[in-house]
Order: structure tokens, then C-alpha cells, then sequence
């Protein structure tokens, strides 16, 4: 297998896209897999290098990448010692950031005997859930779509509501990051953008316009984005295919750091049911 990690993709923003590609070398074009990671996530979280090897070894062309405002650096993708960076991330950067990953791929002679880039699926976990919906829905070039424990809705999300007088005020919020334990800013450009662009950031209404097969997949244990929000994305798609992990949390029963060999149960059965999306 062919694992090339932490490429630089010029983005739009003066900040790099640390972009990691696994593959089987072929010379035989494959389905391009793009995966974006959540919030406060980042593309070698827990197991998601062992998740890149399983598509890989399943056929498919896989990258993954650090959106360039996550607060991770090119020197260190892993973590946050750019709190700056992420304090002035935003809905708008992140779809900004999905959109140079696909332009580069596409362009990529290098990779053109092994990257189909005529058949391209986007998935995103959480909050890159939401991404990948409202990048599907405005960028013709992809043309399948799956979401992990995706939100529904950012506009009801703690981090375009809450004490608004008060960050108004401070021009800043402070969310703890309970493994690292730093305060990580959300600078008040985030609502002002959030606002500023709110009908392109309607997920209900890009969910609802998708010409595209969408998977949808959610596990009942889910304590953070609740199952309730994947029943809302099915009902605004219907002709969506929405499958229910058992006893799935979250992150699907992993964590971070992740020292097994092996993906947790509950992961091995998204990637078998992603696999089988793309495929068909």
C-alpha cells in the first residue's frame, strides 16, 4: 500500500490543508474517497489511519486532511498549538478548504493513473457531517455522499448560540478541550460569518436539494449529536439510506490516542457499510 502523509494543498486562506493519501497502486484509475474530520478533530485522530488503510485495501483512492483553521500546523498536524488558527476557523473556510482538496485531486497529474476523479464521494464525521452535506449539494463533482454522527443543523449548534451579548462584548468565547485541557477560542467572526452566509450553511435545505445517493449513518449510544438529528436528515431525503449503528457512540467506540491493530466493532461495520455505498 502506497501511504503518502501530510502533503501540502494550498488552500484560499494562507494556511496550508495537511493532506494524507492511501492507496493500493494499480495503474488502474479508483473511486476517490475524500473524509473530513469533526470538530475539535483532526485527520490522525484515534483510528482514522487504520479506517484509511480498510478503504484502501477495499479499493478506493482515500484522503484525508487537517481543514487548514483546525489548529493544527504542517510541523504538527496532530493537536491544537495553533489556537490562534482555530479561533478564526468558520463554516464558510471549512467548505473553502473541501473545495481546494477536490480541485487539487482533480488536478493532480501525479495521481492521474490511480485517482478517478469522474467518481468522487465525500464523508464527513460531526461537524465535517455537515460539510460534506452542503458541499455535496453546491459541487457537481461529487457524486456520492455519506455522513458519520453528522449534525443537522448549524444554526442550532452551541457554537452560533449561547451568551451572545457577552461574546459580542469580549469579541471571544472559550470552549475547554477536555483531553488537552486548553482553552480554545471561537472568535466572534464565527457568527458574524455564520450569519453573513446563513442560507448557503442551511444543511435542512441542501439535504433536502440532493440529486446524489446519501448515506447516513448514526449510532444509538450517541451522546454528543444526538440519533435524533440523523432521523431528521433521512426525513429530509427520504431516498436517503440511514443505518443505525448498535450501541455506537459518538466516535463509534474509539478514542484517542488508539494503540490496537484493529478498527473498534462498531467502526469495522461503518467502514463495511461505506464500502458497500460507494461500490454499488
Amino acid at each position: 500500500m502506497k501511504i503518502l502523509k501530510n502533503i501540502i494543498v494550498e488552500g484560499t486562506h494562507q494556511k496550508p490543508i495537511v493532506t494524507d493519501v492511501f492507496y493500493k497502486p494499480t495503474n488502474q484509475p479508483k473511486k476517490v474517497v475524500i473524509f473530513c474530520h469533526g470538530y475539535k478533530g483532526f485527520k490522525d485522530w484515534g483510528p482514522w489511519n487504520l479506517l484509511a488503510e480498510k478503504f484502501a485495501n477495499a479499493g478506493f483512492f482515500f484522503i484525508k486532511f487537517n481543514f487548514s483553521h483546525n489548529g493544527g500546523t504542517a510541523e504538527q498536524p496532530i493537536d491544537f498549538p495553533d489556537l490562534e488558527a482555530f479561533g478564526n476557523n468558520n463554516y464558510t473556510k471549512e467548505l473553502d478548504d473541501l473545495k481546494s482538496v477536490i480541485d487539487w485531486i482533480s488536478n493532480a497529474i501525479n495521481f492521474r493513473d490511480e485517482a478517478n476523479i469522474n467518481d468522487i464521494s465525500i464523508v464527513g464525521h460531526s461537524r465535517g457531517g455537515g460539510i460534506v452535506l452542503l458541499k455535496a449539494n453546491e459541487d457537481a463533482r461529487v457524486k456520492k455522499v455519506i455522513t458519520l454522527a453528522s449534525v443537522c443543523d448549524f444554526g442550532k449548534r452551541s457554537s452560533t448560540i449561547g451568551d451572545l451579548e457577552n461574546w459580542q462584548k469580549n469579541g471571544v468565547k472559550y470552549v475547554v478541550n477536555g483531553r488537552t485541557h486548553q482553552k480554545m477560542p471561537h472568535f466572534i467572526q464565527f457568527y458574524n460569518d455564520y450569519k453573513l452566509n446563513e442560507n448557503r450553511l442551511n444543511i435542512p435545505n441542501a439535504v433536502k436539494n440532493l440529486k446524489i445517493p446519501q448515506l447516513i449513518i448514526h449510532g444509538n449510544k450517541d451522546d454528543a449529536v444526538f440519533i435524533s438529528e440523523g432521523e431528521n436528515l433521512k426525513k429530509w431525503n427520504p431516498a436517503a439510506q440511514f443505518s443505525v449503528i448498535e450501541n455506537a457512540n459518538h466516535v463509534f467506540n474509539a478514542s484517542h490516542p488508539w494503540e490496537k491493530e484493529t478498527l473498534s466493532k462498531e467502526l469495522e461495520e461503518v467502514v463495511h457499510l461505506c464500502v458497500d455505498f460507494i461500490k454499488k
